[in-house]
């Protein structure tokens, strides 16, 4: 035990020397700066604020972000974190209380978090589309005390705490604008500031994407061990200090939020887009000089969906790492991306539950299009079967990872989080399988597996297959309910851009003889539905419950 302990610790060590090599931080970080992140490491201290107080020190005029045409230094994050956290206790807010954000891209989400780690509190992240309905859920099953928000959203907050009497208009904070009755955010900026550092206490609290029931929230503390489960990932991709990171993803998803910290960790500047529009990310590439950047499929999709000439159209040479995550990568769309881009994309998977779980490289993804790559250093991963058995190489289980990433669980969902706990690991219902080289690719969700005729069938396979025909963007398959067989597939099909549909049933038939030479015939969707886009979350998951609601009309060939 000792020495599997000692182990360990040397295997820890000689990756946190590689990386601090390859990311730049050797030879940028300040005698200052490495021992108040040693001492905060040391007292279990590494989230949002930690990076700030130890940037402001090391780094003071650095860019942290780039926001509308405006570079905002470390220094000033610092002090601006300090203020709202003075301001915050000033309006009663303490240790162990929640803040809900509803929030575009903007710098003033990071403040947020920051200064509740320095209350001591937690910032629960919810997105800035939801309705009053959820949003109302949301503040009462997080037990929120007060709502960061839009400007322009205040008519949503304000239906959304009709009913909860103890949200009083103080603690309505409008980010950006003014809001009738409400508090504006700059005012909630106290003159003195506080130098405490509570972080031990602070926790994020982001809710899942909902694609089935109601969204959880997963409790994630930031300490040593998100360090380590950052540093195994930047062991395999290579980020800098000298970066420049292009965030289009949703900040209140752990996709977005994760890479814009990792970025601001090793000392790389944030340039901030609201959301994403495939024309203006490659405009925001060659405007800012961006090094790296982070989508997700559906983003992927839009992108490469752009006449290619387009694309050449833009200079995109600074572009080293594009990272890929947050759903399923189809394989023809990793191709077409490295074609377009080059060796820069990189395909991550994990979940808000369980961290970075594994990379591919463009190494990887050149030898196996669509996989998630490998395990990063010191992560645990097994394939179990529905009797908690683990599968052979090219067998199908679901994956369960065990990480110093892990979440503590679901807030206020101790049965959630039981039911998806193994000895230690975790699952969020993936099916995968694992080659002789040690690379995994998922096949499916658990809830989307189609049992027809007696044989399984894993949707994702039979899109893959679909989707490599040339004149297809996107597929989804799905099960429906069928007396013969009991379920028959359907398969939901997006064309690329000028492709037309002169003849539907002809164009069925032609991608029913495609998948027939190339699967079996369980796997051959018997039903096909042409639309103009998929359904989908903000994280590019595919919403199938919706498309097993569809009122259309599918062609059966």
């Amino acid at each position: 035990m000792v020495l599997d302990a000692v182990r360990e610790v040397t295997g820890w060590a000689r990756v946190l020397a590689r990386v601090a090599v390859r990311s730049e931080l050797a030879e940028g970080a300040s005698p200052e700066a490495s021992l108040l992140a040693a001492r905060l490491l040391g007292s279990g201290r590494a989230g949002i604020s930690t990076i700030f107080r130890v940037r402001a020190v090391g780094d003071a005029r650095r860019p942290a972000f780039v926001w509308r045409g405006r570079t905002i230094d470390f220094a000033t994050v610092d002090d601006r974190v300090d203020r709202l956290a003075a301001g915050l206790r000033r309006r009663g807010l303490k240790r162990r209380d929640a803040v809900a954000l509803v929030l575009r891209n903007r710098p003033e989400f990071f403040e947020i978090e920051g200064a509740m780690a320095r209350v001591g509190g937690s910032a629960v992240s919810v997105s800035w589309r939801s309705t009053a309905a959820e949003l109302r859920y949301l503040l009462g099953h997080s037990g929120a005390k007060a709502v960061f928000f839009e400007h322009d959203l205040a008519g949503v907050v304000e239906e959304a705490v009709r009913d909860l009497p103890a949200m009083t208009r103080d603690r309505l904070i409008a980010v950006d604008g003014d809001a009738p009755g409400m508090t504006r955010y700059d005012d909630v900026l106290d003159s003195a500031k506080t130098r405490d550092l509570d972080e031990e206490d602070g926790a994020v609290v982001i809710y899942t994407s909902g694609t089935t029931g109601r969204p959880k929230g997963a409790v994630r503390r930031f300490g040593l061990g998100q360090v380590l489960g950052f540093a195994a990932f930047m062991e395999r991709v290579p980020l800098r200090r000298s970066d420049r990171h292009l965030c289009v993803c949703p900040l209140y998803h752990s996709t977005g939020l994760g890479f814009a910290g990792m970025s601001l960790m090793v000392g790389g500047a944030v340039v901030l887009e609201p959301d994403f529009e495939p024309l203006r990310f490659l405009r925001a590439i060659e405007r800012e000089r961006v090094t790296t950047t982070t989508l997700v499929p559906t983003m992927l999709h839009r992108l490469m969906a752009l006449d290619p000439a387009v694309i050449r159209g833009h200079s995109t040479r600074s572009l080293r790492v594009m990272l890929c995550g947050g759903a399923q990568l189809p394989a023809p769309l990793a191709a077409r991306t490295l074609d377009a881009f080059g060796e820069v994309l990189y395909n991550f998977y994990g979940a808000t539950e369980t961290g970075l779980v594994t990379v591919a490289t463009p190494a990887d993804l050149r030898a196996l299009p669509g996989t998630i790559g490998r395990a990063l250093h010191g992560v645990s991963i097994r394939l179990l079967d529905d009797a908690g058995a683990a599968v052979g190489p090219g067998e199908v289980g679901e994956l369960y990872a065990r990480s110093s990433m892990l979440v503590e669980g679901y807030h206020a969902d101790d049965e959630a989080t039981r039911s998806s706990m193994r000895d230690g690991h975790f699952s969020v219902g993936d099916l995968a399988t694992v080659d002789p080289a040690g690379r995994y690719m998922i096949v499916g969700r658990r809830r989307d597996m189609v049992i027809t005729g007696g044989v399984n069938v894993y949707p994702a396979e039979v899109e893959a297959i679909i989707d490599a025909h040339p004149a297809v963007a996107q597929s989804a398959v799905i099960g429906l309910p069928d007396e013969e067989w009991g379920e028959r597939l359907r398969a939901f099909v997006v064309l690329r851009s000028g492709e037309a549909i002169a003849d539907p049933r002809a164009l069925a038939q032609e991608l029913k003889q495609w998948c027939r030479e190339r699967a079996s015939g369980a796997k051959v969707p018997r039903e096909w539905a042409f639309v103009e886009a998929l359904p989908s979350n903000p994280t590019g998951k595919v919403l199938k419950r919706e498309l097993r609601d569809w009122p259309g009309t599918a062609v059966a060939v």
